[in-house]
C-alpha cells in the first residue's frame, strides 16, 4: 500500500532520474572527476585503508577513477553484490576488468572473496539528499539495510548538485550518513 510518504519518494526518484539523465556529458565528466578527487582526498585525511564502494551504473556518478586510484594504491576495495531480501554479499574487488553482471542491471566483482572485516569508508549512490544528511536511493531498500549497522564506518553520500533538497520525506528505517558530497561550488577546475 503506498502511504503519502511512499507517494512523495516514488515521485521525487522519478523526477531525480529524468533530471540526471538530462545532464550535458560535459557537466557530468567535470563533476564526476570533481568527485573522485575529493573521495581520495578524503581517504588520505581520514587514513582510510578499506572503502566499501558501488560500482557505478547508467547515469549515476562515475567513480570508477577513484576506484582505480584506490586499487593503484594498494586499498581493499569492496563492492557489493545484491541478493533477495535486501542484502548485499560484500565481495572483495581486485580489478574493474573481473566483473560479473548483476540484479537491476548492477555489476559486482566475480567469483565469491566475501569480506568480513570492517569498512573505514562507505561510499554510497543516491537519487536525492538533503541538509540533514538523509538520501533517498531506489527504493529497494538495500542501502537502509546494510548502513544500519554500520555506526564505526563514515559514510558518504554522492550526489549531483541537483539532487540536493530541503528536505527528504523520511521513514523510520531512512539512515542518516556522515557526510553528503553534493557541491555546487565544485567550479571549472574539478578535474585538474
Amino acid at each position: 500500500m503506498n502511504t503519502p510518504i511512499k507517494t512523495q519518494k516514488k515521485e521525487i526518484r522519478k523526477r531525480m532520474l529524468h533530471q540526471r539523465n538530462l545532464m550535458s556529458m560535459t557537466t557530468k565528466t567535470l563533476y564526476d572527476r570533481y568527485v573522485c578527487k575529493t573521495l581520495w582526498q578524503l581517504m588520505e585525511q581520514r587514513g582510510c585503508q578499506t572503502v566499501h564502494t558501488y560500482l557505478p551504473m547508467g547515469s549515476e556518478i562515475d567513480i570508477f577513477p577513484f576506484i582505480e586510484q584506490c586499487l593503484a594504491h594498494k586499498k581493499t576495495v569492496i563492492s557489493p553484490r545484491s541478493l533477495p531480501k535486501r542484502s548485499f554479499k560484500n565481495l572483495v574487488l581486485t580489478s574493474l576488468q573481473d566483473l560479473e553482471p548483476g540484479i537491476f542491471g548492477t555489476v559486482h566483482p566475480a567469483g565469491e572473496r566475501v569480506f568480513e572485516g570492517t569498512y573505514d569508508l562507505v561510499v554510497v549512490p543516491g537519487l536525492a539528499c538533503d541538509g540533514n544528511r538523509y538520501r533517498l536511493g531506489y527504493g529497494a531498500g538495500y542501502y537502509d539495510t546494510f548502513l544500519v549497522d554500520l555506526s564505526t564506518s563514515f559514510k558518504i553520500g554522492l550526489f549531483y548538485p541537483f539532487q540536493k533538497m530541503d528536505q527528504l520525506p523520511k521513514e523510520p528505517h531512512d539512515v542518516q550518513l556522515d557526510e553528503v558530497l553534493c557541491d555546487i561550488t565544485f567550479g571549472d577546475d574539478a578535474g585538474k
